[in-house]
């Protein structure tokens, strides 16, 4: 063979054994490959979906802080960072992996997808009905708690043919997981045990610093029990918090990230300093609340004798920092906790109300949006008093109603439990419709300023155009669109087709709120699913002229993006 010959032979052979390299090689990596953004599908509008959130700066006033305050405050950052590690892997894990990738990426657009990633913790857009903005891949209902095939009936069946698990299934401290052909429970201290090691060392160190006895016990204890899945005694602690200007919650809380079944509670945590002031100026709210339960327009059986937890602090406060679920989307503007039904009958509970994140909201989207919906008197009429009066009305009345039911076979169960993925946009409307049930009450005990009141109407139809633009997947979104729908119908708001607009009715508005607070207290006191998915159902809808209307405020920011100092 001469040496022409050979030399081609060689390379062919050279070549053809690199090509099937290659193929065996190719079919080793493609299914890792296609996991990576480069090759998943993004949503090209990426710069608008970033312009729904405005920028902001979260401030509070450093003075108020001694330097033993600001040691303190720091370990409770580090401890509220790693919430944002454990909740990536609630909410999405395989966003995880995108994240990690973008932040490698040298593409300048990536920054954007980046950006938007982590506001959303994940590749699903919470204000689009959770569609993917990268990929095509829809958001399991369980996100990460419950294997991602796995569904309503299938959870539910299994259950009735396993009744030994049904507790730790069902509680909201455990991941579902699959093993073989079995489904497991596994407790959240066993799935996040390196996360949950570093934060209780940070909280540990942070009671080693601070002087006050209270803040001190309950950091000790929320370490310890973070650690052993069960909460009840730092849950009781933290309500207890009395001496301190800084304060934290930190933990596994609310249960909206589970669509599935509504069961398992998500991981976040709220750093915050006390406003004394305005926290003596709101505290007679609590002496009006058992006849706020006895003035519901409804029968005995569906509201409790008396409200629990008249003794539980109302906090006013400067958010400082976020983390998790309470950093996710959406900001919150006031929350009550815990959940923890035993908690609640032993010590009530604790309700926060984040003034300076309100702020920011009510001057950032709020009066914007009554400017543009509203008729010109009734935006007139809208008020950060009125705002902040229904906050602290919605997060007060969530205590009412009851927190017990009754199912046919007799046994009892929380409402949350009975009403499962349903309960949280039930709940959600009821606290804010029983709230402003209540206002005629508060006026005619002198409490709310009687010139106030139409305000009230108006700052709420206002907020429900707000809280619309959510998105029906979203609790507080659904909520409001049942709220609207609802009123409307009962010819509450009214449109007027020259000029555009709305208006509150207000010959109408009274009633139609008292009929729709009876309706949900008793949705919620039968704790029958099918009543309440069908009353949904009715109320979930967007008429054509709703959405022009949404459509028409895409100018102006939904909600805040938090810029923490730390």
């Amino acid at each position: 063979m001469n040496s022409q010959k050979k030399y081609y032979l060689v390379s062919s052979v050279v070549i053809l054994s690199f090509f099937i390299s290659g193929l065996i090689n190719g079919c080793k990596t493609r299914p890792e490959k296609e996991k990576t953004s480069t090759l998943l599908v993004k949503a090209p509008d990426i710069k608008q979906r970033l312009a729904k959130y405005a920028p902001t700066e979260i401030t509070f006033d450093e003075n108020l802080l001694n330097e033993e305050e600001k040691r303190v405050l720091e370990k409770l950052v580090n401890a509220a960072r790693v919430i944002d590690d454990i909740f990536w892997k609630q909410s999405s894990p395989q966003g995880l992996g995108l994240k990690e990738e973008l932040e490698q990426s040298g593409r300048t657009e990536d920054k954007d997808y980046l950006h938007f990633l982590k506001i959303n913790f994940g590749p699903f857009d919470r204000q689009d009905e959770d569609s993917p903005f990268i990929g095509t891949s829809q958001k399991p209902a369980g996100a990460g708690f419950y294997p991602p095939d796995l569904t309503k009936q299938n959870f539910e069946s299994y259950l009735a043919r396993h009744a030994e698990v049904k507790e730790e299934f069902e509680s909201p401290y455990t991941v579902i997981k699959r093993e073989k052909n079995k489904l497991v429970a596994v407790p959240y201290n066993v799935e996040y045990k390196e996360d949950l090691e570093k934060i209780a060392q940070y909280l540990r160190q942070a009671a080693a610093i601070t002087s006050k006895p209270s803040l001190r016990r309950y950091l000790f204890q929320r370490a310890a029990d973070l650690l052993s899945n069960t909460y009840f005694e730092s849950d009781c602690l933290w309500i207890d918090l009395k001496d301190s200007l800084v304060e934290i919650v930190i933990g596994p809380y609310e249960v909206y990230e589970d669509g599935l079944m509504g069961l398992k509670a998500s991981y976040e945590s709220f750093i915050y300093i006390n406003d004394m002031d305005d926290m003596k100026k709101i505290e007679g709210y609590l002496d009006y609340l058992d006849e706020m339960q006895r003035n519901l327009p409804v029968e005995p059986k569906y509201k409790n004798q008396k409200v629990r937890g008249l003794e539980s602090p109302l906090h006013v406060v400067n958010e400082v920092f976020t983390a998790g679920d309470a950093r996710a989307g959406i900001q919150t503007s006031a929350f009550v906790l815990p959940n923890d039904e035993k908690v609640r009958e032993k010590k009530g509970t604790k309700k926060v109300f984040l003034k300076n994140v309100m702020e920011a909201k009510f001057r950032k989207s709020l009066v914007p949006i009554s400017e543009r919906v509203l008729q010109k008197e009734d935006a007139e009429l809208v008020s950060f008093f009125a705002y902040f009066t229904e906050t602290i009305l919605h997060e007060l009345c969530h205590a009412l109603g009851v927190q017990y039911v009754t199912l046919p076979d007799g046994t009892t169960t929380t409402v949350n439990k009975a009403l499962q993925d349903l309960y949280s946009p039930i709940e959600e409307a009821k606290a804010d419709i029983v709230g402003l049930a209540n206002v005629p009450l508060l006026e005619a005990k002198g409490w709310i300023p009687r010139e106030k009141e139409k305000g009230i109407y108006t700052t709420s139809l206002a907020g429900i155009f707000r809280v619309l633009r959510f998105g029906a997947t979203e609790a507080h979104g659904l909520a409001a669109l049942i709220e609207y729908n609802f009123l409307r119908e009962k010819g509450a708001y009214l449109y007027d087709p020259q000029t555009q607009k709305f208006k509150v009715n207000f010959d109408k508005i009274q009633e139609a709120i008292r009929e729709l607070a009876r309706q949900l207290l008793i949705l919620e006191g039968d704790g029958n699913y099918e009543n309440v998915r069908l009353f949904i159902t009715r109320y979930n809808q967007l008429d054509d002229l709703t959405k022009q209307i949404i459509k028409n405020l895409k100018d102006i920011p939904v909600d805040i993006e938090p810029l923490f100092k730390f």
